[in-house]
């Protein structure tokens, strides 16, 4: 593989993981004006016909898939899809935008923890060794909240983490296939059962809706189009550039980036015991990474 390649690969990569991270400011502002079922469906209504078009501009087709793949796709859509957007966003009402780019580092580690418990994997040395690290960094920024909203934060960030919960277990399920889904269709069809599901539960929220203001609009579509469907194109277009490992590297840069745009485009501050607990989730992320390479490499 060419050098100019890998670099290519290298940026598309960093942008993609920087447009992650922003899905928590996104996902703040969306929160001041739409409850979360309906923005979760608003932003599947928009992302679906892009995903759609992609796929007739490059002939992609969707799979022939069994009973069983079609109920793993529905489960994916409902914790991947709906339970990710739907408990980002309700956590980022009561908790700030800080928080959730700190907990949406812990992802690779959730992940790993979730594979540990559910299918019995044996996980390295360092596996666990970062997990405790950045179980270690959770507790210092959650141990930090102002005491006069400890009680709101505790429960946004408890529904963060359980947002990440859901990215876990989606990325878990996918490892399940029993006939293998190419990522544009994968994606296509997550947006499609995201929208059905989504949909269905925005049901119960007809009672709370209201004209949003036009900042929460352009921030669904934002998130619908730009993280969603421009993310999908630079994530994959980075990773047929580099090896598996090398762009796991790059997940590191989303709590980053989402750390550094709540502090810049909302203002928020970033309290000691918030740092403090980033440098503990970002050394867990990156020892996790690192020792992937090296295994890659061996």
């Amino acid at each position: 593989m060419r050098n100019e390649d890998r670099l290519y690969g290298y940026g598309y990569l960093a942008t993609a993981m920087v447009l992650v991270g922003s899905t928590v400011v996104a996902s703040k502002i969306i929160g001041t004006g739409l409850p979360p079922f309906t923005a979760t469906a608003l932003r599947f209504a928009l992302a679906l016909p892009c995903f759609a078009l992609l796929m007739a501009m490059t002939g992609a087709r969707l799979p022939r898939l069994s009973r069983h793949d079609w109920m793993l796709l529905a489960a994916q859509a409902i914790a991947g899809s709906v339970g990710y957007t739907a408990l980002l966003i309700a956590g980022l009402q009561r908790a700030s935008a800080v928080d959730g780019g700190i907990i949406l580092g812990t992802l690779p580690l959730v992940s790993a923890a979730i594979a540990m418990l559910l299918l019995r994997e044996r996980p390295a040395k360092s596996t666990l060794g970062a997990i405790v690290i950045a179980s270690i960094g959770v507790w210092l920024m959650m141990r930090g909240a102002g005491d006069a909203s400890t009680a709101s934060s505790l429960v946004g960030n408890a529904m963060l983490l359980g947002a990440v919960v859901c990215e876990g277990l989606f990325i878990l399920l996918n490892k399940r296939w029993q006939t293998p889904v190419p990522p544009l269709a994968l994606s296509t069809l997550m947006a499609g059962f995201g929208l059905a599901f989504s949909a269905l539960a925005s049901l119960a929220e007809a009672p709370q809706l209201a004209l949003a203001a036009d900042g929460v609009l352009a921030a669904v579509a934002y998130y619908a189009l730009v993280p969603t469907v421009g993310g999908f194109l630079l994530w994959y277009a980075g990773a047929a550039r580099v090896r598996g490992a090398e762009a796991a590297l790059f997940t590191a840069l989303a709590p980053v980036s989402a750390v550094g745009l709540a502090a810049v485009m909302l203002d928020e501050s970033v309290t000691s015991a918030q740092a403090a607990g980033m440098a503990f989730v970002l050394a867990a992320v990156l020892m996790q990474a690192l020792a992937a390479r090296r295994g890659r490499c061996a």
